[in-house]
């Protein structure tokens, strides 16, 4: 069965001034269809697909690719400009953090609310109430308006609704890279589980390709608004990382406004650095980075990296010790020795911890590379096997001579 059919579904909008700031130019221009200085941009254009019922499935893209739109419209947030969406069954979806929640409501009354939102019966939503409470971990606030709430609490408690409160189609968008590791895990796991044992349909956006293989059972890659590659989830996240960050070693913001990152950390800088013509596997780098640190409660400040071949395995994971820092510029870097890496393509993550379990911000695929092959004194040059490839010393000894 079809839980989601998505049919040239097309979205625009319309940029810059749409009016002349006088009423009789405005209407004038209204009655012709002719914005003034007004442009248009499709964040969606012909887009088709379906889901089965069951499926998870996944979407990936850079920013700006039509991801989150694609979304709304599929909760009927916002309307295509064309195109239609047939769904069958009840949608709850989480797009951005407490989406659905009202702030001078407690959590408790959140709770109800949302319920009723999505067609439920009161003694329905009572009769899951505490185990929403118990996951989302708020108990001792449940009874606080959510106002109050911090972003953690929010989006633990707006999850727990989503996924407790009986829907056939469950929409998630990037909300993941908020709380700590932990609760990270609780989501991924109640995902799994809603789909597998309970038979609901699952859309799933994220920039984690290592949740994306392990959750989806297909994957739709978005490029300026359409579909570029749909299928096998290592097929199309492999496809779409090679493409999208071959020897991407430098990035630079001149200000927080433009940077990515949250209200806690904006990337300042990152950067992969060598010092020799060719890059092979003999060669030592540097990773390089600097942020702005705006947190306004700091605690013990971690800062990790992660590298990750191209099939999205961890090759390392490395990070610094918390160190209580205050908001400013934080900077850092990992040096990485020649001779430790296989030849192959790599990227790299830098995620940045407080108080060893908050994750504060994940700045996923970054940076990218290639290693090149180098060999001395063989006639073999078939693949060295391994993620690694250390110059160990082996040594021969010759105990007796025949």
């Amino acid at each position: 069965m079809i839980a989601i059919k998505a049919e040239n579904i097309s979205k625009s909008y319309r940029l810059g001034t749409s009016g002349a700031g006088r009423l009789r130019e405005d209407i004038r221009y209204w009655l012709k269809k002719q914005p003034v200085t007004a442009s248009l941009i499709w964040a969606l254009k012909d887009v088709s697909f379906e889901v089965k019922q069951g499926e998870v499935m996944g979407f990936i893209g850079n920013n700006g690719a039509g991801k989150s739109t694609l979304l709304k419209i599929i909760s009927h947030i916002a309307a295509p400009t064309s195109g239609r969406v047939l769904g069958n069954g009840r949608i709850a979806s989480l797009l951005e953090v407490g989406s659905g929640f009202h702030g001078e409501l407690t959590g408790r009354e959140n709770i109800f609310l949302n319920g009723s939102i999505l067609g439920m019966k009161k003694r329905e939503i009572q009769a899951s109430f505490d185990e929403i409470v118990a996951f989302s971990g708020v108990e001792q606030f449940i009874d606080t308006p959510v106002k109050r709430y911090s972003s953690g609490m929010y989006m633990r408690l707006a999850f727990a609704v989503a996924a407790h409160l009986n829907p056939e189609i469950l929409i998630v968008d990037e909300v993941l890279a908020v709380g700590d590791v932990e609760f990270q895990r609780k989501c991924l796991g109640k995902m799994k589980e809603i789909s597998d044992r309970k038979g609901k349909t699952v859309l799933f956006v994220s920039h984690n390709t290592q949740a994306l293989l392990n959750l989806c059972d297909q994957v739709i890659t978005l490029h300026k608004g359409q579909i570029i590659d749909q299928g096998n989830p290592a097929d199309v996240i492999g496809s779409y990382l090679k493409n999208l960050q071959d020897d991407y070693l430098h990035q630079e913001y001149d200000s927080p406004d433009a940077a990515p990152g949250n209200d806690y950390i904006r990337i300042k800088k990152v950067s992969l650095q060598y010092d020799t013509a060719l890059f092979d596997i003999r060669t030592p780098f540097v990773v390089r980075f600097e942020c702005w640190y705006t947190d306004p409660d700091p605690g013990k400040l971690i800062a990790g990296i992660h590298l990750f071949n191209m099939a999205g395995e961890c090759i390392f994971d490395v990070a610094s010790k918390g160190d209580l820092l205050q908001p400013g510029v934080i900077s850092g870097e990992c040096r990485i020795p020649g001779n430790f890496l296989n030849d192959g393509a790599y990227y790299l993550s830098v995620v940045f911890v407080k108080d060893t379990t908050t994750r504060l911000f994940y700045f996923e695929g970054c940076l990218s590379f290639n290693v090149e092959d180098y060999r001395e004194n063989t006639a073999w040059f078939g693949k060295w096997m391994g993620y690694v490839r250390p110059d160990f010393p082996v040594i021969l000894n010759q105990q007796n001579a025949i």
